[in-house]
């Protein structure tokens, strides 16, 4: 982004989970740094973006911006000291399940921030679950010294009131993807087959959660049960690589292995580029999910959705939604989902025009936080 001399320039920092080959939390830093653009373009501000990233030459390629090493203290500490706020944010940061590391790393590098007095922002992120009762201190103590705290659902609200964030300070907001567009010059329509076929094409994301692998084979059955009613073209997506590559294909060789009739088990190569995953999923006539971005992805193009629940950031997206998840990796009824996929695949249509106006509400609200932001920057006085 070029300089002008009338206008006023802020570097800022963005911290989360980026540079790791998740196509969901690539699409939430593309979210964000389009947002922040977009706002600092209306309100005659240059966004300088600095992201921290676990491999910031492939950031750099991918998104034109500076980036540094996430986990250098030395790196951290300079380029806190140059810049002029730090937003942390979108997805799931704060919280244990992976491992009691995490929030650690996010709260301390919001505490750095904030002893070396720049301004902090949370960006739509989703909190928890937490279930050491230790890590409530540092989560509370930094969210009431951010100057801003969003967050990507009211549960994720709930559980900061409990730990002591006051709930006016924090604002529920969609998560960052749901203002994602599809790539510069690119278009689609979600109303009609992507298969030269002429077979309906479902988006497939599954993720390995289950060591002992029956969930996959749950999902398995229940794709096989499908195309036992109707033929179609299943078209596996990989958000996060290699490890969703490597799943799919078991679950094809399982569907292989089932029989599928005349119906088609295809594994998708869209590339790093998160907005080539949404071209992707835009091309899809439904999506059967258990990522939570490639939830987000299929409503952000209208595509009719059905999830998978493996954590209740899935159901919270889906309650949002007015929908609720067909199953989890503990019980997935391969009849029920035969039946209702095979219901929703007649009446596409349908579905949109009873989701729409949700949709369009949740893509508008998405861009909050960046607008937000950006007003706070234009009134913090330069270091």
């Amino acid at each position: 982004m070029g300089k002008t001399s009338n206008r006023q320039v802020r570097r800022i920092i963005v911290s989360g989970y980026y540079g790791f080959n998740n196509s969901g939390d690539e699409a939430v830093l593309k979210s964000i740094l389009n947002a922040l653009h977009a706002e600092g373009e209306a309100q005659g501000i240059t966004i300088e973006p600095v992201v921290l990233s676990a491999d910031p030459a492939w950031t750099t390629r991918m998104y034109g911006c500076e980036a540094v090493q996430r986990m250098s203290p030395s790196v951290l500490l300079r380029e806190i000291r140059r810049c002029d706020g730090l937003i942390s944010g979108g997805g799931s940061l704060l919280q244990d399940a992976t491992g009691w590391k995490t929030i650690p790393y996010y709260t301390g590098v919001l505490t750095l921030a904030q002893m070396l007095g720049k301004p902090t922002f949370i960006y739509s992120q989703g909190v928890g679950p937490v279930n050491r009762g230790w890590l409530f201190a540092p989560i509370r103590r930094v969210m009431n010294k951010s100057r801003y705290v969003s967050v990507r659902d009211a549960e994720s609200a709930a559980l900061l009131s409990r730990i002591g964030v006051p709930q006016e300070r924090i604002e529920v907001v969609p998560d960052p993807v749901m203002g994602l567009p599809l790539p510069e010059g690119t278009q689609t329509s979600a109303a009609s087959s992507a298969s030269t076929d002429a077979l309906p094409v479902i988006g497939v994301s599954l993720r390995h959660w289950r060591k002992d692998g029956v969930d996959l084979e749950r999902a398995a059955a229940a794709l096989a049960a499908l195309a036992s009613r109707r033929s179609v073209r299943y078209r596996f997506l990989p958000f996060h690589t290699p490890d969703d590559t490597e799943t799919s294909q078991v679950v094809i060789d399982r569907l292989t292995a089932i029989g599928i009739g005349s119906s088609i088990a295809e594994l998708a190569a869209p590339g790093d580029d998160p907005q080539q995953m949404l071209l992707e999923v835009s091309r899809c006539d439904m999506m059967f999910g258990m990522r939570l971005h490639a939830l987000i992805y299929a409503a952000n193009q209208r595509v009719p959705l059905i999830g998978l629940s493996y954590d209740p950031k899935i159901d919270q997206f889906l309650n949002r939604l007015g929908l609720t998840a067909i199953g989890t990796t503990e019980q997935l009824d391969p009849a029920q989902f035969a039946a209702s996929a095979d219901s929703l695949l007649s009446d596409l249509d349908g579905w949109r025009s009873r989701h729409g106006e949700v949709i369009d509400r949740l893509k508008r609200e998405a861009q909050r936080p960046a607008q937000q932001i950006v007003a706070l920057l234009s009134q913090t006085t330069k270091r």
